[in-house]
């Protein structure tokens, strides 16, 4: 029994702060619906884990090296694409690799430092909500853009993107702050997507399809000018 109680503890705690009120609304919520009816106990207690479940903010082990790119985010890689990165960001013209990861309402939604360095810039902009999965996202969604740059003076763009039912993004990180790869640096919630912008010709170490776990998975080598890694859906 203590076995799996310190698992369902692993996976449920603990909450990111962010979501704590949360938390405590759907408490009182199945307080209440329990008081109007007592079989609705059941259905409350079933939103409150998966409230919980959402907010969760796990420990993660971040590999370290120079040269490697972390992914910000849990989710399926969606896309692995060279284009111009966000004008707001001051990266210059391109092609710049973006790699997308969606994050969808059972992911993990803390989102990470993808690399060491200092946060060059911040760079809100509005914009609208249509599907996070939709390519169309990175360019006309809401979204909030962090510029890093590495103690070897390379810039990696990292932007937070709203997706259609997510519409609040935590930025919990300041402009000069200091960040080492895998450090938390917010959120979004309810269901989104993070875009990360390496320059073209690092080497790529996932693949489409593939699931990307914020703050371990190495999603690209800076140092490392080879091919990108191949594989297939099975």
């Amino acid at each position: 029994m203590s076995i799996h109680l310190a698992t369902i503890k692993s996976v449920l705690f603990p909450i990111h702060r962010a979501g704590r009120i949360f938390v405590a609304i759907f408490v009182l919520l199945t307080l209440f619906m329990t008081w109007i009816w007592t079989p609705l106990l059941f259905v409350g207690i079933i939103l409150t884990t998966w409230c919980v479940f959402f907010f969760r903010d796990p420990k993660r082990v971040t590999p370290l090296g120079a040269g490697l790119v972390i992914a910000p985010a849990d989710g399926v890689v969606q896309a692995i694409v060279d284009v111009e990165p966000p004008p707001e960001l001051s990266m210059g013209v391109g092609p710049w690799t973006r790699i997308s990861i969606f994050m969808n309402v059972f992911d993990v939604h803390v989102n990470r430092a993808p690399v060491a360095g200092t946060i060059k810039c911040l760079a809100y902009r509005p914009g609208k909500f249509f599907d996070a999965s939709l390519d169309k996202a990175s360019e006309h969604n809401e979204r909030h853009g962090l510029l890093f740059e590495t103690s070897d003076g390379v810039e990696i763009g990292c932007v937070q993107i709203a997706g259609l039912i997510a519409r609040r993004i935590l930025c919990e990180v300041d402009e000069g702050q200091e960040m080492n790869p895998g450090e938390r640096i917010g959120m979004i919630r309810f269901g989104s997507r993070v875009d990360v912008f390496v320059p073209a010709k690092s080497r790529i170490l996932v693949i489409e399809g593939q699931r990307a776990v914020a703050g371990e998975t190495v999603i690209a080598d800076l140092q490392d000018a080879g091919g990108a890694r191949e594989g297939k859906i099975q």
